[in-house]
């Protein structure tokens, strides 16, 4: 799809519109539901339209109506409407289509300056080696929680002076406190490291060869193998959605996924992968408490951990960077 047309640009409103009456979290459910597809299709021999055009793209993606709008037309809806289902800008489970029109329309509005700094993130040195779809998801969270809630993207200073920037009063401001505790998080950690590692590992083996041959795109045969473990965890989240109590407290891994499998993919090493599924869990939690515990509203700390992950991985291991995957050939 091209990037500026009328066309293009419709279909982000209506997709950021519908992200906004599904709510953030079923709206990035329904994304990873997408993009599961779309792996399924290239690996079939398919299209990649589904995948990066849909799942990942303008359509429905992340940056647009697949997460941020829900997050933006909620803080809205608290800041400014007042008519969010429970007053809390921080909750992303609840549906906002029985709020109100002008909720609604923030949410298409969000999902189009999500693409315009999509496109601008990518045309920019440096900037371009973070992902650039998680960075366009962290700027419009913290955007609305600055327009719609007069709020920093740090939080409120009151609850950082009582608490301290990084502290979590044993857990009890916590983005996901069931998973937060170090030794508890890095062995969650290494675990689902290594699965969304050993996917990313064998279907590059799978996929390359198709690739090579025709079958199937370049960009599917490099995305698939990074992207398919996030869509397992992005629809392990429909528990988080759907349970109460206890039965909510499944793993939230996409970052750790998606940060293993770019470290396999650059470095064709399954152990650097683990390591960097661990040390996303570990930035994931420190980003959290500096952006999203004392905050108002939702500032999604695995996006921001990929973002910045994305970008490190980047510089240690492209050939026209510090190229350490040279040690790993």
């Amino acid at each position: 799809m091209e990037a500026w047309s009328l066309s293009t640009l419709l279909v982000i409103f209506g997709g950021g519109i519908a992200g906004a009456a599904f709510g953030a979290l079923w709206a990035i459910i329904l994304c990873g539901i997408f993009v599961m597809a779309g792996c399924i299709v290239v690996m079939a021999g398919g299209s990649d339209f589904m995948l990066l055009q849909v799942g990942l793209g303008p359509i429905f993606g992340p940056h647009v109506g697949g997460f941020a709008s829900g997050i933006v037309a909620a803080c809205y809806a608290v800041g400014i409407s007042k008519n969010h289902p429970t007053g809390a800008a921080k909750d992303i489970l609840s549906p906002l289509v029985d709020t109100s029109w002008d909720v609604l329309a923030v949410g298409g509005i969000a999902a189009l300056a999500g693409h315009i700094l999509l496109q601008i993130f990518v045309k920019i040195p440096i900037i371009n080696q973070f992902d650039c779809i998680a960075l366009s998801v962290v700027a419009t969270n913290m955007l609305g929680r600055l327009l719609f809630l007069g709020e920093m993207p740090w939080g409120k200073m009151e609850s950082i002076r009582q608490h301290t920037l990084l502290g979590t009063s044993k857990y009890a401001l916590s983005w996901a406190g069931w998973q937060s505790p170090p030794k508890r998080m890095i062995v969650l950690s290494l675990g689902l490291g290594t699965l969304s590692a050993a996917m990313a590992y064998g279907f590059k083996q799978q996929l390359d060869p198709m690739a090579a041959k025709g079958v199937i795109s370049a960009a599917g045969a490099f995305v698939v193998p990074l992207i398919i473990g996030w869509a397992i965890a992005i629809i392990n989240l429909i528990a988080l959605m759907l349970g109460t109590g206890s039965l909510q407290k499944v793993p939230i891994w996409h970052c750790q996924a998606i940060l293993a499998a770019l470290a396999v993919l650059l470095t064709g090493s399954l152990v650097v992968g683990v390591i960097a599924g661990v040390l996303a869990s570990l930035l994931q939690e420190l980003v959290a408490r500096m952006f999203y515990n004392h905050g108002t509203s939702h500032i999604d700390p695995p996006a921001t951990a990929i973002a910045i992950g994305t970008l490190i991985l980047n510089i240690l291991f492209k050939p026209q960077f510090l190229n350490l995957m040279g040690y790993f050939k």
